[in-house]
């Protein structure tokens, strides 16, 4: 690997997809189940087993880069507060998910929305960490985003 800490590229769309679909059937779930949006068809359990498959496929793919990325990271001195808020929000949301299938009944209320909270904070982070990555991957290679504005 020519980079300090680059992924391959199976390795890579591997964390991508895993993460987008655990946020997503995770962010549908709690527009159907806490926002009453389409909840015939949103709030339904098998939209919240199928978060629940995708949230340990996300973990799978989280433990796949742990060792290398976060040293990488480390030594590379950059996107520390991403990196770091994303490894502590999914620490957290491990930890409220374990919380929602097996602790007390007296708690549950105050953790599903602790969970919901963490997980659009993760997500929004999480967005924020690989656009970044774009973006200055494109700075570097001199491409842009969005193409120049016509000015005539």
């Amino acid at each position: 690997m020519s980079r300090l800490g680059k992924m391959p590229s199976w390795q890579r769309s591997f964390v991508i997809i895993s993460m987008l679909a655990c946020s997503m059937s995770g962010s549908l779930y709690l527009l159907g189940h806490e926002f009453q949006v389409q909840r015939s068809a949103l709030g339904k359990h098998h939209i919240l087993a199928l978060h629940g498959v995708f949230a340990m496929i996300a973990t799978l793919a989280l433990g796949s880069v742990l060792p290398f990325h976060l040293k990488a990271g480390l030594k590379s001195k950059k996107k520390w507060l991403s990196g770091f808020s994303q490894l502590s929000l999914l620490l957290a949301l491990l930890t409220t998910g374990a919380l929602l299938y097996y602790g007390p009944a007296e708690i549950r209320d105050a953790v599903i929305s602790t969970h919901w909270i963490l997980g659009l904070l993760f997500f929004t982070i999480f967005l924020i960490h690989s656009i970044l990555r774009l973006e200055i991957r494109g700075i570097k290679k001199g491409m842009y985003l969005a193409p120049p504005l016509d000015k005539s």
